[in-house]
């Protein structure tokens, strides 16, 4: 049987290399209503609605992202020396684990596609491990000149994927894949999570709208929930989102992209729309309490602030983006009240961030860029606001379309925080830099 095995093994690998060929001639560069994971997927947000009018059987697309961190970051609290158990992680310059990505895309059939994203190491997860995948209709499979019309216009996308709530989310690094952030990071209250569910979209003219439902949570769950003292409702809800938007060209030189979105979840097993990351922080071990148990996976969300409404939540995200010739804006505004299952009242987090960017040279393969970003919030527990703040500044060189280095300034700071609270006085400083490859 052993051997059986071990031939069968054999076999297989040979099979494997002669098809080798073959794959690699059945790859497509572009396929429709796509959005590329190199450059070229800088600042497109929805992937685009196209006409699909020929087809010529299946095609399969594999891509995939890279990136290498050297970061040299430093970190201080209100009990720096004194021997407290609020003691912070001893940090020293060196390479972040490297983190990867791969990306499955398939042509169904006409105006019919795939997606599967797959994160072959993270620093949340070391392991291989499934992100998400979705179907995305641009045509029905139906006879019939009314459903053609409909869908000049529609788009569906279902399946277990990053729900498209905000823009911010389109512009953020996602474990190997951060070829579309100019910074190292994303922002402090990162609005980002995948859900089962479904998006319906209708665009025509430059002007949008989305309504979507899903299950509220970042993977399937059958179980009732449990009664609390203050919270006796053990229904899961399914969450209801939504998006309204403008994005024009006038011209050559200017575009504009104004949207507005909104999440309501009321009643959850675990919600994460601001903790949904399975990737993990670009900043690593940035204010993190040192002891038993702290690693780079169970502590993976550094630099961020997480109000943690698990039970019940409702979210706004307006969005503006303008570039002008080489000039980008992008500003960020979000609101939000929530609770917990063991708490009566909602709280609330605000969060504002502007990135001002320049792009420059040859195609526009240099940009220089800064960004501010500062969120207040009622954690848990707290019984005032606390507020943190952050200052990046950020540098890329384009080598191809496939290949960026960039670099990044950070200084952030923990205000307001309890006099007990590691973060009492906290902030970290630094640089960063990193080697991406998206393709």
């Amino acid at each position: 049987m052993k051997k059986f095995f071990f031939q069968l093994m054999k076999k297989a690998v040979i099979l494997q290399l002669f098809l080798l060929p073959l794959i690699l001639k059945a790859q497509f560069d572009s396929l429709p209503n796509f959005r590329y994971y190199d450059k070229r997927g800088i600042n497109v947000f929805e992937a685009p609605k196209q006409v699909v009018d020929n087809y010529d059987g299946v095609k399969l697309r594999l891509g995939a992202g890279f990136t290498q961190g050297f970061q040299s970051l430093s970190h201080s609290n209100s009990f720096d020396g004194k021997g407290t158990t609020n003691k912070l992680y001893a940090l020293t310059p060196g390479f972040n684990t490297a983190m990867a990505n791969l990306n499955i895309d398939v042509q169904l059939a006409p105006g019919i596609r795939l997606n599967l994203t797959s994160y072959l190491s993270t620093r949340h997860h070391n392991e291989t491990w499934v992100k998400g995948g979705y179907l995305q209709i641009d045509k029905l499979p139906f006879q019939g000149d009314i459903w053609d019309q409909i869908m000049k216009v529609v788009t569906i996308k279902v399946g277990h994927m990053e729900i498209n709530y905000g823009d911010a989310h389109f512009r953020r690094s996602d474990g190997g894949q951060t070829m579309y952030n100019p910074f190292v990071e994303n922002y402090i209250l990162d609005a980002y999570t995948t859900e089962i569910g479904g998006e319906i979209y209708a665009r025509k003219n430059g002007f949008f709208v989305m309504g979507a439902i899903s299950n509220g949570m970042i993977k399937g769950n059958v179980d009732s929930l449990i009664a609390t003292p203050v919270d006796d409702n053990v229904h899961k809800s399914p969450a209801l989102y939504g998006k309204v938007g403008v994005d024009k060209s006038i011209g050559d030189a200017l575009r504009v992209r104004l949207t507005g979105s909104y999440y309501h979840d009321g009643s959850s097993g675990s919600n994460t729309l601001f903790g949904g990351d399975r990737a993990g922080s670009n900043y690593f071990m940035v204010m993190e309490k040192a002891g038993t148990g702290v690693t780079y996976a169970t502590n993976a969300f550094s630099g961020r602030l997480n109000p943690g409404f698990t039970k019940k939540v409702d979210a706004f995200e307006f969005n503006g983006f303008a570039k002008v010739a080489g000039l980008e804006v992008f500003a960020t505004y979000d609101m939000a009240k929530g609770r917990t299952a063991g708490e009566v009242t909602p709280r609330q987090v605000h969060q504002f961030a502007i990135d001002g960017l320049y792009r420059f040279g040859h195609k526009e393969n240099l940009f220089v860029g800064a960004r501010y970003n500062t969120v207040t919030a009622r954690l848990n527990g707290f019984t005032d606001n606390v507020t943190v703040d952050r200052t990046a500044f950020a540098a890329g060189y384009f080598l191809t379309r496939n290949i960026l280095l960039k670099g990044e300034i950070v200084d952030q700071h923990y205000r307001d925080f309890p006099d007990a609270d590691y973060r009492n006085s906290g902030k970290f400083n630094g640089y960063l830099i990193q080697a991406v490859v998206g393709f």
